[in-house]
């Protein structure tokens, strides 16, 4: 059970719980037999699950790993791949097309499966209501934010009551099985409708010399919680550590709080989403929808016990990254030219920014109420060559 929270206006934020045991038994135990432990029983969880979807982002990632995290998701949720890989020379997307077919055939599980390229998203997101992903040239951009948009957009087409998501890149398939038993569990102590789950890795595991390292925190990730607290800080003139969660890409939500939550484009979604829950939650500012200050939105971060390996990027991807997820803070209304000062000299002093160098603000997509999915995917339905949706 969580031990400590943090109240901010309409925001409870839960300080990190720790998974004991990864699995609980068949049935639930009632709370006074453990006191302070929430037990789960399989059964709640699969009850759970099965009205959840996992949207896996896909860019260009090993088949083999891919195939992996297919496996560690639990067989009751619908798995919905939102691949932007290369189909130019040669046709990545063929590739993992023919690796989930094949997964099917010998699990029969649902999924659905599409380009984010694919043309016909153009007239589906039009006749939707929702054009905000589209470029100029008329094509969902480039952006792992796009893309989960776009799942989250199908699981709401398919009626799903939970969306979550997982890398592709994860080479461990049984944290990923553990990852969505997190996201079930915390939906099952959640009290409001509105609620959010954010993974904090115990440990990113990489391979130096002849033995794992085990490192405690990724180095963008420590940095932007130290930022995003600090833009808290600016509301509750109290100093705080309370989030530590920041660039979880491993989190679910919801459905009722994803249509009431703003997004951004690229790798800026993870820390946006808690960028526009402060600006628009918070009290500081009537929020559009009026109805989530009744109920709160419940925001957990849990530590799971299994390690994260994925594949390593270089100091340049991490660069870009360390530069985009600031830019949420850094453009925040809330943000005052002190916090934004300190900012820019970390990233001048990191190397991801040059002196006098702007830093570029992310690409904000507003909240999906209201979006008419089901026009989106009849139009998908009726004129897509990427879409695959199995039963």
């Amino acid at each position: 059970m969580p031990r400590y929270m943090e109240r901010i206006g309409g925001l409870r934020i839960y300080d990190v719980q720790k998974v004991l045991e990864l699995s609980g038994g068949r049935s639930s135990k009632p709370t006074g037999e453990l006191p302070g432990i929430i037990n789960l029983g399989r059964s709640e969880l699969e009850d759970i699950e099965s009205r959840m979807a996992v949207v896996v982002p896909v860019k260009n990632d090993n088949p083999k790993v891919l195939e992996g995290v297919l496996s560690g998701i639990p067989h009751e949720a619908l798995v919905i791949i939102v691949s932007n890989s290369s189909r130019d020379h040669i046709d990545y997307y063929r590739i993992e097309s023919d690796i989930v077919f094949q997964f099917y055939r010998l699990t029969r599980r649902p999924f659905i499966m599409v380009h984010q390229k694919d043309p016909v998203w153009s007239d589906a997101l039009t006749e939707a209501g929702y054009p905000y992903l589209l470029g100029d040239d008329g094509l969902v951009r480039n952006g792992k934010g796009e893309g989960m948009v776009l799942g989250i957009l199908l699981a709401k087409a398919m009626d799903r009551r939970y969306v979550g998501f997982v890398d592709a890149d994860n080479y461990i398939p049984g944290a990923v099985n553990e990852y969505v038993d997190v996201y079930a569990t915390a939906f099952y102590m959640a009290r409001s409708r509105y609620a959010m789950v954010r993974i904090k890795w115990p440990y990113k595991t990489k391979f130096v010399g002849k033995r794992f390292y085990f490192r405690r925190r990724g180095r963008v990730s420590e940095i932007t919680n130290k930022y995003m607290n600090k833009l808290i800080a600016r509301i509750t003139r109290f100093e705080t550590d309370i989030i530590k969660t920041s660039c979880s890409g491993e989190h679910a939500m919801t459905i009722e709080l994803a249509e009431r939550i703003g997004f951004a484009g690229g790798f800026a979604i993870e820390s946006y989403e808690y960028v526009y829950m402060i600006e628009e939650y918070s009290g500081v500012r009537r929020p559009r929808f009026s109805d989530v200050l009744k109920h709160t939105i419940e925001v957990y971060q849990i530590e799971p016990r299994n390690p994260h390996i994925h594949e390593e990027r270089g100091d340049e991807h991490l660069s870009s990254m360390l530069r985009t997820t600031l830019s949420t803070i850094y453009h925040s209304e809330l943000a005052d030219e002190e916090l934004r000062k300190r900012i820019i000299d970390e990233l001048v002093a990191r190397g991801a920014l040059k002196q006098n160098e702007e830093l570029e603000p992310p690409i904000r997509l507003p909240p999906i109420h209201g979006v008419r999915v089901d026009k989106m995917l009849k139009t998908l339905e009726a004129s897509s060559e990427t879409l695959i949706i199995t039963s």
